[in-house]
């Protein structure tokens, strides 16, 4: 049974930072696409960051990059999060699929057929 659990949210100030971890169980494909997700009250989820295991690895929405890394240990995958905003504040979560596809609003159903996590909430105060 895959199971992906997240751990590292928290609260913090606008600069800070945190690192989110996702522990994955239980995949057995050797080719995977995990991606990070996040999600506002009121707003839609949206792809905030994903990596894979083929080229090209990662790859970020326009609203994280040069501020969010992504990257993956054994059957960790971790998003480390710097110079937060207030825009931040989201419960995140970790999907993971044996493909991979962008992380536009237009692909959400591609990655809601995955196995996700419960989330991590995420809180930055300005």
């Amino acid at each position: 049974q895959v199971q992906l659990v997240e751990s590292g949210g928290g609260s913090v100030q606008a600069g800070g930072s945190l690192r989110l971890s996702c522990v994955v169980s239980g995949y057995t494909y050797s080719f995977y696409c995990v991606g990070w997700f996040r999600q506002a009250p009121g707003k839609e989820r949206e792809g905030v960051a994903r990596i894979s295991t083929s080229e090209p690895t990662t790859d970020y929405a326009d609203s994280v990059k040069g501020r969010f890394t992504v990257s993956r240990e054994k059957n960790t995958v971790y998003l480390q999060m710097n110079s937060l905003k207030s825009e931040d504040t989201a419960m995140y979560y970790c999907a993971i699929r044996p493909a991979c596809a962008p992380l536009g609003l237009r692909f959400i159903d591609f990655w809601r057929q995955g196995n996700w996590g419960q989330g991590t909430q995420v809180t930055v105060s300005s």
